[in-house]
């Protein structure tokens, strides 16, 4: 019955570990300013078009 207990509680570190790396994560990506987030995406969206324009 002993190893149901660790086994047990080896879930449960697992599940708050995962929480703590969920709320790290959102934070981080929280922390953007909309207008860091606009830079970000007109960035990736001009390296897609030259991938896309060297592709062809």
């Amino acid at each position: 019955m002993r190893w149901w207990k660790i086994l047990g509680l080896a879930g449960i570190a697992g599940v708050a570990a995962t929480g703590v790396v969920i709320t790290r994560a959102e934070r981080r990506r929280r922390a953007y300013t909309p207008e860091e987030i606009r830079e970000r995406l007109h960035a990736r969206l001009a390296e897609a078009s030259q991938a896309e324009d060297s592709q062809r």
